[in-house]
Protein backbone atom coordinates (compact mmCIF):
# COMPACT_ATOMS: atom_id res chain seq x y z
CA UNK A 1 0.00 0.00 0.00
CA UNK A 2 2.83 2.33 0.80
CA UNK A 3 4.27 1.79 -2.65
CA UNK A 4 0.89 2.62 -4.21
CA UNK A 5 0.55 5.77 -2.15
CA UNK A 6 4.04 6.85 -3.06
CA UNK A 7 3.24 6.33 -6.76
CA UNK A 8 0.01 8.30 -6.55
CA UNK A 9 1.68 11.12 -4.67
CA UNK A 10 4.42 11.21 -7.26
CA UNK A 11 1.85 11.42 -10.07
CA UNK A 12 0.00 14.24 -8.29
CA UNK A 13 3.24 16.13 -7.78
CA UNK A 14 3.98 15.80 -11.51
CA UNK A 15 0.50 17.14 -12.39
CA UNK A 16 0.98 20.07 -10.04
CA UNK A 17 4.26 20.95 -11.73
CA UNK A 18 2.82 20.73 -15.31
CA UNK A 19 1.34 23.91 -16.88
CA UNK A 20 -2.41 24.29 -17.36
CA UNK A 21 -3.96 23.22 -20.68
CA UNK A 22 -4.33 26.08 -23.17
CA UNK A 23 -4.43 26.60 -26.91
CA UNK A 24 -0.70 27.27 -26.91
CA UNK A 25 0.30 23.81 -25.57
CA UNK A 26 -2.31 21.60 -27.28
CA UNK A 27 -0.79 19.55 -30.04
CA UNK A 28 -2.50 19.92 -33.43
CA UNK A 29 -3.33 16.41 -34.56
CA UNK A 30 -5.62 17.46 -37.45
CA UNK A 31 -4.73 17.32 -41.09
CA UNK A 32 -3.20 20.59 -42.31
CA UNK A 33 -5.41 22.59 -44.69
CA UNK A 34 -4.18 22.77 -48.22
CA UNK A 35 -4.52 26.20 -49.85
CA UNK A 36 -5.02 26.14 -53.59
CA UNK A 37 -3.77 28.86 -55.79
CA UNK A 38 -6.28 31.13 -57.49
CA UNK A 39 -7.34 30.83 -61.07
CA UNK A 40 -5.17 33.68 -62.23
CA UNK A 41 -1.93 32.34 -60.66
CA UNK A 42 -1.22 29.47 -63.02
CA UNK A 43 0.54 31.64 -65.59
CA UNK A 44 -1.64 30.62 -68.52
CA UNK A 45 -2.25 32.66 -71.63
CA UNK A 46 -5.94 31.95 -72.18
CA UNK A 47 -7.20 35.10 -70.39
CA UNK A 48 -9.83 33.21 -68.45
CA UNK A 49 -11.37 31.65 -71.55
CA UNK A 50 -10.19 28.10 -70.88
CA UNK A 51 -8.37 25.71 -73.15
CA UNK A 52 -10.94 24.44 -75.64
CA UNK A 53 -14.66 24.17 -76.06
CA UNK A 54 -17.48 26.69 -75.71
CA UNK A 55 -15.59 28.81 -73.19
CA UNK A 56 -12.83 29.59 -75.64
CA UNK A 57 -15.35 30.20 -78.43
CA UNK A 58 -17.37 32.65 -76.31
CA UNK A 59 -20.67 30.80 -76.46
CA UNK A 60 -21.58 31.61 -72.87
CA UNK A 61 -19.59 34.76 -72.14
CA UNK A 62 -21.52 37.52 -70.45
CA UNK A 63 -22.33 40.65 -72.38
CA UNK A 64 -19.35 43.01 -72.47
CA UNK A 65 -16.73 40.45 -71.33
CA UNK A 66 -13.58 40.57 -73.48
CA UNK A 67 -11.62 37.60 -72.06
CA UNK A 68 -9.51 39.54 -69.61
CA UNK A 69 -9.08 42.77 -71.54
CA UNK A 70 -10.35 46.07 -70.22
CA UNK A 71 -13.99 46.17 -71.40
CA UNK A 72 -15.14 48.83 -73.82
CA UNK A 73 -17.53 50.41 -71.34
CA UNK A 74 -14.66 50.88 -68.84
CA UNK A 75 -12.09 52.40 -71.19
CA UNK A 76 -13.61 55.85 -70.98
CA UNK A 77 -14.09 58.16 -67.98
CA UNK A 78 -17.39 58.33 -66.12
CA UNK A 79 -19.86 60.89 -67.46
CA UNK A 80 -21.92 62.55 -64.69
CA UNK A 81 -24.96 63.20 -66.91
CA UNK A 82 -25.59 59.44 -66.94
CA UNK A 83 -26.05 59.40 -63.17
CA UNK A 84 -29.37 57.79 -62.30
CA UNK A 85 -30.26 57.23 -65.96
CA UNK A 86 -31.54 53.70 -65.25
CA UNK A 87 -33.97 55.11 -62.67
CA UNK A 88 -35.49 57.91 -64.75
CA UNK A 89 -39.19 57.76 -65.51
CA UNK A 90 -40.00 56.84 -69.10
CA UNK A 91 -43.14 57.82 -71.01
CA UNK A 92 -43.75 55.83 -74.23
CA UNK A 93 -45.06 58.19 -76.93
CA UNK A 94 -48.52 58.22 -78.45
CA UNK A 95 -49.11 60.63 -81.33
CA UNK A 96 -52.26 62.63 -82.00
CA UNK A 97 -52.45 60.91 -85.38
CA UNK A 98 -52.61 57.50 -83.68
CA UNK A 99 -55.22 58.80 -81.26
CA UNK A 100 -57.35 60.15 -84.13
CA UNK A 101 -57.04 56.77 -85.90
CA UNK A 102 -58.26 54.97 -82.76
CA UNK A 103 -61.29 57.26 -82.66
CA UNK A 104 -62.04 56.90 -86.38
CA UNK A 105 -61.88 53.09 -86.17
CA UNK A 106 -64.23 53.04 -83.14
CA UNK A 107 -61.59 51.65 -80.82
CA UNK A 108 -62.12 54.66 -78.53
CA UNK A 109 -65.46 56.32 -77.82
CA UNK A 110 -64.98 60.11 -77.93
CA UNK A 111 -68.23 60.59 -76.00
CA UNK A 112 -66.63 59.08 -72.88
CA UNK A 113 -63.65 60.35 -70.84
CA UNK A 114 -60.41 58.83 -72.11
CA UNK A 115 -57.65 57.70 -69.78
CA UNK A 116 -54.81 55.19 -69.72
CA UNK A 117 -57.17 52.22 -69.31
CA UNK A 118 -59.18 53.11 -72.46
CA UNK A 119 -56.07 53.45 -74.57
CA UNK A 120 -54.55 50.18 -73.32
CA UNK A 121 -57.83 48.35 -74.02
CA UNK A 122 -57.49 49.18 -77.72
CA UNK A 123 -54.58 46.76 -77.99
CA UNK A 124 -52.58 49.32 -79.98
CA UNK A 125 -50.65 50.79 -77.06
CA UNK A 126 -48.84 49.11 -74.21
CA UNK A 127 -46.21 49.88 -71.60
CA UNK A 128 -44.37 48.08 -68.81
CA UNK A 129 -44.29 49.66 -65.34
CA UNK A 130 -41.49 47.31 -64.29
CA UNK A 131 -39.27 49.02 -66.89
CA UNK A 132 -39.86 52.48 -65.34
CA UNK A 133 -42.62 53.37 -67.81
CA UNK A 134 -45.10 55.69 -66.12
CA UNK A 135 -47.73 56.25 -68.79
CA UNK A 136 -48.45 58.13 -72.00
CA UNK A 137 -46.50 60.97 -73.55
CA UNK A 138 -48.95 62.48 -76.02
CA UNK A 139 -46.91 64.04 -78.85
CA UNK A 140 -48.00 66.63 -81.42
CA UNK A 141 -47.38 64.53 -84.53
CA UNK A 142 -50.55 64.82 -86.60
CA UNK A 143 -51.80 67.92 -84.77
CA UNK A 144 -53.05 69.47 -88.03
CA UNK A 145 -55.22 66.39 -88.70
CA UNK A 146 -56.66 66.04 -85.22
CA UNK A 147 -60.37 66.99 -85.17
CA UNK A 148 -61.88 65.15 -82.19
CA UNK A 149 -63.51 66.91 -79.25
CA UNK A 150 -62.49 64.80 -76.28
CA UNK A 151 -61.76 64.80 -72.56
CA UNK A 152 -58.45 62.97 -72.19
CA UNK A 153 -56.07 62.29 -69.33
CA UNK A 154 -52.41 61.52 -70.06
CA UNK A 155 -49.15 61.65 -68.13
CA UNK A 156 -47.12 64.00 -70.36
CA UNK A 157 -48.07 66.46 -73.08
CA UNK A 158 -46.25 69.20 -74.93
CA UNK A 159 -47.55 72.73 -75.41
CA UNK A 160 -48.46 72.09 -79.06
CA UNK A 161 -50.38 68.95 -78.08
CA UNK A 162 -52.40 70.84 -75.49
CA UNK A 163 -53.18 73.55 -78.05
CA UNK A 164 -54.32 70.98 -80.65
CA UNK A 165 -56.84 69.44 -78.24
CA UNK A 166 -58.16 72.69 -76.76
CA UNK A 167 -58.48 74.25 -80.22
CA UNK A 168 -61.20 71.68 -81.00
CA UNK A 169 -63.03 72.37 -77.75
CA UNK A 170 -61.53 69.47 -75.83
CA UNK A 171 -59.98 69.19 -72.39
CA UNK A 172 -56.67 67.60 -71.47
CA UNK A 173 -55.29 66.77 -68.03
CA UNK A 174 -51.91 65.42 -67.02
CA UNK A 175 -52.04 63.04 -64.05
CA UNK A 176 -49.58 60.90 -62.13
CA UNK A 177 -50.04 57.23 -61.26
CA UNK A 178 -47.87 55.14 -59.00
CA UNK A 179 -46.57 51.73 -60.09
CA UNK A 180 -49.39 49.71 -58.49
CA UNK A 181 -52.02 51.92 -60.13
CA UNK A 182 -50.29 51.59 -63.50
CA UNK A 183 -50.47 47.79 -63.34
CA UNK A 184 -54.19 48.06 -62.60
CA UNK A 185 -54.85 50.46 -65.50
CA UNK A 186 -52.77 48.32 -67.86
CA UNK A 187 -55.15 45.37 -67.43
CA UNK A 188 -58.29 46.28 -65.43
CA UNK A 189 -60.03 42.95 -66.12
CA UNK A 190 -57.16 41.01 -64.57
CA UNK A 191 -57.36 43.19 -61.46
CA UNK A 192 -61.14 42.84 -61.09
CA UNK A 193 -60.87 39.04 -61.32
CA UNK A 194 -58.63 39.08 -58.23
CA UNK A 195 -61.53 40.31 -56.12
CA UNK A 196 -59.56 43.07 -54.39
CA UNK A 197 -60.96 46.52 -53.58
CA UNK A 198 -59.71 49.39 -55.70
CA UNK A 199 -56.74 50.98 -53.88
CA UNK A 200 -55.99 54.65 -53.48
CA UNK A 201 -53.79 56.39 -55.99
CA UNK A 202 -50.58 57.66 -54.42
CA UNK A 203 -49.47 61.28 -54.67
CA UNK A 204 -46.63 62.26 -57.05
CA UNK A 205 -43.00 61.85 -56.08
CA UNK A 206 -40.72 64.81 -55.45
CA UNK A 207 -39.22 64.82 -58.95
CA UNK A 208 -42.59 65.25 -60.72
CA UNK A 209 -44.86 67.01 -58.24
CA UNK A 210 -43.94 70.41 -59.66
CA UNK A 211 -44.95 69.30 -63.16
CA UNK A 212 -48.37 68.05 -62.06
CA UNK A 213 -48.98 71.19 -59.98
CA UNK A 214 -48.40 73.54 -62.91
CA UNK A 215 -51.51 74.95 -64.67
CA UNK A 216 -49.53 75.45 -67.90
CA UNK A 217 -49.04 71.67 -68.02
CA UNK A 218 -52.72 71.14 -67.14
CA UNK A 219 -51.67 69.26 -64.01
CA UNK A 220 -54.42 67.56 -62.04
CA UNK A 221 -53.19 69.18 -58.81
CA UNK A 222 -53.27 72.74 -60.17
CA UNK A 223 -55.85 75.43 -59.44
CA UNK A 224 -58.82 75.24 -61.90
CA UNK A 225 -58.98 79.03 -62.13
CA UNK A 226 -55.31 79.17 -63.12
CA UNK A 227 -55.93 76.43 -65.68
CA UNK A 228 -58.73 78.51 -67.26
CA UNK A 229 -56.39 81.48 -67.47
CA UNK A 230 -53.62 79.40 -69.06
CA UNK A 231 -56.12 78.09 -71.64
CA UNK A 232 -56.73 81.66 -72.74
CA UNK A 233 -53.01 82.47 -72.80
CA UNK A 234 -52.26 79.45 -74.96
CA UNK A 235 -55.06 80.33 -77.39
CA UNK A 236 -53.62 83.81 -77.85
CA UNK A 237 -50.15 82.39 -78.33
CA UNK A 238 -51.17 79.91 -81.07
CA UNK A 239 -53.73 82.24 -82.65
CA UNK A 240 -57.03 80.38 -82.36
CA UNK A 241 -60.37 81.20 -80.77
CA UNK A 242 -60.86 79.27 -77.59
CA UNK A 243 -64.24 77.48 -77.49
CA UNK A 244 -66.15 78.06 -74.28
CA UNK A 245 -67.01 75.11 -72.08
CA UNK A 246 -70.74 74.86 -71.46
CA UNK A 247 -72.03 73.78 -68.09
CA UNK A 248 -74.27 71.15 -69.72
CA UNK A 249 -71.22 69.43 -71.20
CA UNK A 250 -70.57 67.18 -68.23
CA UNK A 251 -68.25 65.00 -70.30
CA UNK A 252 -65.67 67.76 -70.70
CA UNK A 253 -65.96 68.89 -67.09
CA UNK A 254 -65.53 65.44 -65.54
CA UNK A 255 -62.24 64.91 -63.71
CA UNK A 256 -60.88 62.28 -61.37
CA UNK A 257 -60.19 62.76 -57.71
CA UNK A 258 -56.43 62.81 -56.92
CA UNK A 259 -56.91 59.45 -55.12
CA UNK A 260 -59.12 57.94 -57.85
CA UNK A 261 -57.88 55.42 -60.46
CA UNK A 262 -60.95 54.75 -62.66
CA UNK A 263 -63.63 57.09 -63.95
CA UNK A 264 -66.84 56.36 -62.05
CA UNK A 265 -65.21 53.99 -59.55
CA UNK A 266 -63.83 55.32 -56.29
CA UNK A 267 -61.14 53.89 -54.03
CA UNK A 268 -62.41 51.15 -51.75
CA UNK A 269 -65.10 49.90 -54.11
CA UNK A 270 -65.05 46.25 -55.15
CA UNK A 271 -66.24 45.13 -58.61
CA UNK A 272 -67.94 41.73 -58.62
CA UNK A 273 -67.76 40.39 -62.17
CA UNK A 274 -69.76 37.24 -61.36
CA UNK A 275 -72.85 39.04 -60.06
CA UNK A 276 -72.12 42.19 -62.09
CA UNK A 277 -72.36 44.53 -59.13
CA UNK A 278 -70.24 47.07 -57.32
CA UNK A 279 -69.78 46.69 -53.59
CA UNK A 280 -69.11 49.81 -51.54
CA UNK A 281 -67.61 49.92 -48.03
CA UNK A 282 -70.12 50.61 -45.26
CA UNK A 283 -67.69 50.91 -42.36
CA UNK A 284 -66.96 54.50 -41.37
CA UNK A 285 -63.28 53.71 -40.78
CA UNK A 286 -62.90 52.29 -44.29
CA UNK A 287 -64.67 55.27 -45.82
CA UNK A 288 -62.39 57.62 -43.90
CA UNK A 289 -59.30 55.64 -44.97
CA UNK A 290 -60.13 55.60 -48.69
CA UNK A 291 -61.32 59.22 -48.82
CA UNK A 292 -58.21 60.73 -47.22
Amino acid sequence: MSAVQKGSEKALNILRALPRISLSNIRNTGKPKKFKRGRGQYGGDKHGAGNKGSGQRQNYMRLGYETGNNPFYLRFPYEPYYRGHHLRKQYPPLTLLQLQTMIDTSRIDPDEPIDLANICNTGLYTFRPDEHMYGINLTDEGADLFRAKINIEVQRASEATIAAIERNGGVITTAYYDVDSLWILRDPLKFFKRGDPIPRRMLPTEDVIEYYSSPSNRGYLSDPEQVAYQRLVLAQKFGYKLPTLQENEKLLLERKDPRQIFFGLHAGWLVNLTNKEVLKPKCEKLELFYNT
